[in-house]
């Protein structure tokens, strides 16, 4: 379906949701290897945490204490402000995604028709209205006990700290239902690609 492209002549634009580790990277890479260009808003993120600009405004909310060794963004201490306290985390919000979103569209429109889909890996796709960009979306639906085990071993959290930053967000039911396609990840990449493979058929044929 045709949604509010912000940029014309470009190629279909998929956006992808799900759970917090649910393996949206890794559908990322796939359709990155099928021929897609990918825009990684975490990458972005982290981008936009190193701009002076941004990083003397969140000095002047909460201090240097926010600082590591180096001077840089302390990410895990920004996350112990914004996750306790919903203000704060919208208030980051409204300073990043202008910064992520203004680079996400240069990149897009320097690809412009010559990638087969031009992908959007957000975490918070719906939250902060890009859904609005994209012809259409993927839900990756992994199983919480799944999701669970990859956080623990990637990032090293426990079960609260995952249901905290999820409680964050729009509920998975919610994402789901809005979402154009599903795909299981449960750890069969195999799977997971002919999944995507046919998605993006239908989104983007290939070339005849």
């Amino acid at each position: 379906m045709e949604k509010d492209r912000e940029v014309r002549d470009l190629a279909p634009i998929i956006g992808l949701a799900g759970g917090i580790g649910s393996g949206k990277s890794a559908a990322a890479k796939i359709l990155r290897d099928l021929g897609c260009a990918v825009s990684d808003s975490d990458e972005a993120a982290r981008a936009a945490l190193r701009d002076p600009d941004i990083l003397a405004e969140l000095i002047s909310w909460w201090g240097r204490d926010i600082l590591d060794k180096e001077g840089g963004i302390d990410r895990s201490k920004v996350a112990g402000i914004v996750f306790a306290d919903a203000n704060e985390r919208k208030r980051l919000e409204m300073l990043t995604h202008p910064w992520i979103e203004k680079r996400r569209k240069a990149y897009f429109a320097s690809v412009g028709l010559e990638a087969r889909a031009l992908v959007i890996d957000a975490p918070l796709l719906f939250e902060a209205g890009v859904d609005s960009v994209c012809d259409a979306v993927i839900f990756v639906d992994t199983m919480p006990e799944m999701r669970l085990r990859r956080v623990r071993e990637a990032r090293g959290w426990d079960e609260a700290m995952l249901r905290q930053r999820e409680d964050s967000q729009l509920p998975l039911d919610e994402k789901r239902n809005r979402a154009d396609y599903v795909v299981s990840n449960n750890d069969d990449l195999d799977g997971l690609r002919n999944q995507l493979n046919q998605i993006l058929d239908r989104i983007a044929p290939p070339a005849v």
